[in-house]
């Protein structure tokens, strides 16, 4: 079974937001797979997906304060700079996280680790709606 289809995700605030059962809302027919594959790709380049921690909120805003240090706003050196001084930060922010992901599913549910959840990471201050395509295939 191959199934593909494009939500859209609500829009979120800048920082990292777990969307596991936002997902999961989109996806009725992963009840259906006994094994197959899950990927998520994100349509954007200024917002990224990962898989960390699902539990404790603290590592999520860890997250976004790591990210805010190690490539902050407003360097002299950034000429890509007229979307605003979030812009460029973005860009490099997704590139190093990724657009992508690839999930095992089992049994009808996504084989994820007991404490993993999937991430948004909104890297804009004002990203506004964000565009995944899901790909589900299994048997």
């Amino acid at each position: 079974m191959w199934i593909q289809k494009e939500v859209r995700l609500t829009a979120k605030e800048r920082g990292f937001h777990l969307i596991t059962d936002e997902i999961l809302h989109h996806l009725p027919e992963l009840k259906q797979i006994k094994i197959g594959l899950l990927n998520l790709f994100i349509q954007h380049t200024s917002a990224s997906l990962t898989i960390n921690e699902n539990a404790d909120y603290t590592v999520r805003q860890d997250f976004e304060s790591f990210f805010n240090h190690a490539i902050p706003e407003n360097e002299p050196y950034y000429q890509h700079n007229y979307e605003g001084s979030d812009d460029m930060p973005a860009h490099l922010k997704s590139s190093i996280l990724g657009a992508s992901l690839v999930l095992p599913i089992t049994n009808g549910r996504l084989n994820l680790g007991i404490w993993q959840g999937i991430y948004l990471c909104e890297h804009r201050n004002y990203g506004g709606e964000r565009r995944l395509v899901i790909t589900l295939q299994g048997e």
